[in-house]
């Protein structure tokens, strides 16, 4: 199986790299990329091939493979020009697009209605190889290709797939944008150790060393997280007067009102761009 990414940024950089460890060969990877720079520093770092022309890099000899990948990784705003650009290059491979935001139905539409097509959501902890990435298959797309498309991103972290496309608007808003919320609340932890009195440096240790335990003790059993949060909360200790604290301001329901948030404005990027 070849594997040609189109787009060379962070993502198809962790993408590439997780494949090379699960014994791919740089023969089986390609990447069309138009700025020189990237194509550069894709060659040098992994050995594979990185070309500016796409039509050089679909080349007829693996055109009509039944078993060739296309990723499609470039941001959403460019996504229709790069389809409708692709629309004569298309002969039976499989596409995975994991430009967020973009639905399967219009990608189809500016492929000329090739029907091959898989969405793909990472999350941005792909680049360390602990991403998870909600999955979507258009309706024409068979069982191989699924096995195909999941084996991709499980090089990068797990998968969950979804029956309903609209359903990746909900795995966006937790956890494609959730690493940004654990971001901030880290970064608030920080602040106020910072406040307390440590160094910069040993309140950023302190925080993500507690937050790495946390999951990790989360991870270790099966009780959920709200009974794990028990038994840290003695009555009448520190635990339970900082949780009173957050209570106090309602920050539970204003966390699940930002997630909300978050799932309506990825609606409404589908829509914008759905427009074009």
């Amino acid at each position: 199986m070849k594997i040609t990414f189109v787009g060379g940024g962070n993502m198809a950089s962790a993408l590439i790299s997780g494949l090379l460890k699960q014994d791919f060969s740089t023969e089986q990877i390609g990447v069309i990329e138009i700025n020189e720079e990237a194509r550069a520093r894709i060659q040098a770092t992994f050995g594979i091939t990185a070309l500016a022309d796409m039509t050089d890099g679909l080349s007829s000899d693996t055109q009509n493979s039944d078993s060739h990948v296309i990723m499609l990784a470039v941001k959403p705003q460019q996504l229709q020009e790069l389809a409708q650009r692709m629309k004569g290059l298309l002969g039976g491979q499989l596409v995975i697009s994991i430009a967020a935001g973009i639905r399967s139905s219009d990608l189809i539409r500016w492929l000329g209605g090739y029907q091959r097509v898989v969405r793909a959501m990472p999350n941005t902890p792909s680049l360390v190889g602990a991403g998870v990435t909600g999955l979507y298959a258009a309706p024409e797309v068979n069982d191989q290709d699924k096995r195909t498309a999941e084996s991709i991103m499980k090089s990068v972290g797990t998968t969950l797939w979804v029956d309903d496309e609209d359903m990746l608007h909900t795995i966006t808003a937790i956890s494609g944008s959730g690493p940004a919320y654990v971001f901030y609340f880290i970064e608030s932890i920080q602040a106020a150790g910072i406040k307390l009195g440590l160094s910069r440096e040993e309140a950023r240790e302190l925080s993500l060393l507690t937050f790495q335990g946390a999951i990790k003790l989360a991870n270790a059993g099966n009780d959920d997280v709200a009974a794990l949060r028990a038994r840290v909360t003695s009555k009448g200790g520190t635990t339970e007067q900082a949780i009173a604290t957050m209570d106090a301001d309602d920050l539970q329901n204003r966390i699940i009102a930002a997630v909300f948030a978050a799932n309506t404005r990825s609606r409404e990027m589908s829509d914008e761009f759905g427009q074009q």
